[in-house]
């Protein structure tokens, strides 16, 4: 899948999910209603967890080197 894709996708259901949770802290809905959103909510949540798991793998890739896995400190610069 290409990265913008995933991040795209990560985006859109992280904004999604943040609307259902506005939602539902307001109790403006039915219990209906609320039980859809629960599940959609739950089913946004896996696509992010995809998401941020596919860009730990890429992250874990990119830092292997040599058949061995470096670290390299972080500069804020």
């Amino acid at each position: 899948m290409p990265k913008k894709k995933i991040a795209t996708q990560f985006e859109d259901a992280l904004a999604e999910l943040e609307q259902l949770v506005t939602q539902l802290e307001q109790g403006d809905i039915s219990l209906e209603e609320s039980l859809k959103s629960f599940e959609r909510g739950v089913n946004l949540t896996r696509t992010c967890q995809k998401a941020l798991q596919e860009a730990e793998q890429k992250v874990q890739i990119l830092l292997e080197k040599n058949g061995t896995q470096t670290l390299e400190p972080f500069t804020d610069e």
